[in-house]
């Protein structure tokens, strides 16, 4: 006999921690976006306490995604980390000059990746007016090197090469960037 009760439980179950995981979700979405706002006004020190506060929150997130695998392919989640990849490797390209393993899954970090180069662009184009033209072919530099690891793959989901097909225009913006910074210092 189906036991109604056992099933009407466990959706209970899923639907309560889904709700929790939406809300934590927010919170790591939230905090990422300081991260970025707070490195793109070069407060590096509030940045790293707000990183700090992001590696945390995102401890917690895992935990409630942890109730079900389900979980891992929520909207909210995916999101989330997407966010949290983008940061912290935006955080850690700024601070150390170079990109770092994350624990999240291959396809989410990718395309956390994938959205780093349109915040490389914008702080590329602030240091442009500051006349910081080396760290904007440093900048360049990355994009392409990021870029032409993601070539390698084979992607079959349409979000992921969109996202990909993001960093071929955001590397051709930097690389007009970079041209004209070079024939204005002629």
């Amino acid at each position: 006999m189906v036991n109604f009760n056992k099933l009407q439980q466990e959706l209970k179950s899923y639907d309560a921690e889904r709700e929790n995981l939406i809300k934590k979700s927010r919170d790591v979405l939230k905090l990422s976006k300081l991260v970025i706002y707070a490195i793109h006004r070069d407060e590096m020190d509030q940045a790293g306490k707000l990183v700090k506060q992001l590696e945390k929150e995102k401890q917690s997130l895992d935990k409630i995604a942890a109730h079900s695998h389900r979980m891992l392919s929520e909207g909210s989640y995916r999101i989330a980390i997407q966010e949290y990849v983008e940061a912290l490797l935006y955080f850690y390209f700024v601070t150390n000059g170079a990109l770092a393993d994350l624990p999240v899954p291959a396809e989410l970090y990718i395309m956390g990746l994938s959205d780093l180069p349109g915040e490389l662009v914008r702080k590329a184009v602030f240091l442009a007016g500051k006349g910081e033209v080396e760290k904007v072919v440093k900048i360049k530099d990355e994009v392409d090197m990021i870029y032409g690891e993601l070539l390698r793959f084979d992607f079959r989901e349409n979000e992921v090469r969109r996202k990909v097909d993001g960093v071929k225009y955001d590397l051709r913006k930097l690389e007009d960037l970079v041209l004209d910074l070079k024939l204005r210092k002629k």
